[in-house]
């Protein structure tokens, strides 16, 4: 009796595992599956990073015969009639050049006059029109069509005004610049745009400045992408300012004043409807505020970390700086560029919770990354270095302009011939 009902028991558990093993299956299944909406979020985010991380590079320029720092560039918005889009770089020679957006082929080069050129920006509506600040008190607007070395329309300030940073309104209508600091006073410079288009006119005055919301060097400007009014500025004060310049006054036009703790190095918007600001310091640091708080009891702050350097985990590559953020609209999510002496690129996510690495862009750069400008259309990536290289990143891209091998070499004898720069850059930038 007892080894017959010790083989029933066998028996009922043969016959009744699988259907236990498949209850608690479903069980698990049931428990950890997400909701649609959580998983299609993070679906989305995930497929960004991984393209973000899967970019190559598809085109290198040729280099120039004046080998330059790359400082800054902007691509024109809106792609010309019968071709691509534009390629402006703000070069240390105290030049700007423009080249082909698809092929990245040289095209032609325009002297900013004397003082170095202080960022570059296309116009939003038109894809020949580009302006570029001058440390000598000047923004100039060139017309690219055009081989013309006389700038299309020059804004003027006034004779104390060094430009270190400047922008353009996404209406077009209005240019501010910030000004190095004179005796006590920083400027935030405005110039009424319109009419740049139509004719090459006398210098064009200010329509006024902003002289008392920071007490030091304005490092960079950027005007909401949306709206027109409203406009941030960064200092080495540590101050970043929104301002809304449809009010009467500057008093009434500060909607905000956050203290980054450090001198401010680059700036931007990011978040749904662009209500968010964030920016980076020279000393590596990164701040990020909510604005759509500032009504209410909740902390502006989303996150403040000191050094970004400590707090990315970088295994072998290391970090060594940060270039700046791009907010990737169709993700809703904010990246920050950083790198190493060597030209490696780091792209880094951005979260409430902290910073983490998404992946590094090694084999086209040879030494420090200056500029980069981020193109949502075709989710490209171009980036400038003290190396004198422009190259182009897309998503599982091959190379097809220069062999890597042969780019190498090109590198490394530019960036000796470039080397002389770096003092003099540096004791500028201070």
């Amino acid at each position: 009796d007892v080894i017959a009902g010790f083989l029933y028991a066998i028996l009922i558990l043969a016959v009744f595992h699988p259907v236990v093993d498949l209850i608690d299956n479903f069980n698990l299944t049931y428990k950890y599956a997400p909701l649609s909406g959580e998983a299609g979020a993070m679906t989305a985010v995930e497929k960004v990073e991984e393209q973000l991380a899967g970019l190559r590079i598809a085109r290198r320029s040729v280099p120039s015969e004046e080998p330059a720092y790359l400082l800054d560039i902007d691509t024109s918005r809106a792609a010309r009639a019968g071709g691509g889009r534009f390629v402006a770089v703000s070069c240390s020679n105290e030049s700007l050049r423009v080249h082909d957006g698809e092929t990245l082929r040289f095209l032609r080069e325009y002297g900013g006059g004397p003082g170095l050129l202080r960022g570059v920006r296309f116009a939003h509506a038109s894809d020949s029109l580009v302006f570029s600040a001058c440390s000598r008190g000047a923004v100039r607007c060139w017309d690219v069509r055009s081989a013309s070395q006389q700038p299309a329309q020059v804004f003027s300030g006034y004779p104390s005004n060094v430009f270190i940073s400047f922008d353009v309104s996404c209406s077009d209508l209005i240019v501010c610049a910030g000004t190095e600091k004179a005796e006590k006073d920083a400027f935030l410079v405005f110039w009424d745009a319109r009419g740049v288009a139509d004719c090459a006119s006398a210098a064009k005055e200010p329509l006024g400045v902003y002289s008392e919301s920071h007490n030091d060097d304005i490092t960079k400007i950027c005007f909401h992408p949306n709206e027109p009014n409203l406009v941030v500025s960064g200092s080495t004060d540590g101050l970043v300012n929104v301002f809304d310049i449809n009010k009467d006054n500057e008093d009434d036009a500060l909607v905000s004043t956050c203290n980054s703790d450090s001198s401010v190095s680059s700036l931007g918007w990011s978040g749904a409807g662009y209500k968010q600001v964030y920016c980076t310091t020279h000393d590596e640091g990164f701040c990020w505020w909510d604005m759509a708080q500032l009504d209410t009891e909740e902390p502006i702050t989303l996150l403040h970390v000191l050094d970004v350097r400590e707090s990315v985990c970088v295994e072998n590559h290391g970090l060594h700086y940060l270039v700046g953020g791009l907010y990737h609209e169709k993700a809703g999510k904010l990246f920050l560029v950083g790198g190493t002496s060597t030209g490696n690129i780091h792209l880094i996510s951005c979260g409430t919770d902290g910073l983490s690495l998404v992946g590094t862009l090694c084999g086209g750069h040879s030494a420090t990354v200056r500029s980069f400008c981020w193109s949502p259309t075709d989710e490209s990536l171009l980036t400038g270095g003290e190396d004198a290289q422009l190259l182009l990143w897309k998503p599982g891209a091959m190379e097809r302009s220069l062999t890597k091998k042969a780019s190498l070499k090109i590198s490394s004898s530019v960036q000796k011939r470039v080397r002389v720069h770096n003092t003099s850059l540096k004791s500028r930038k201070k």
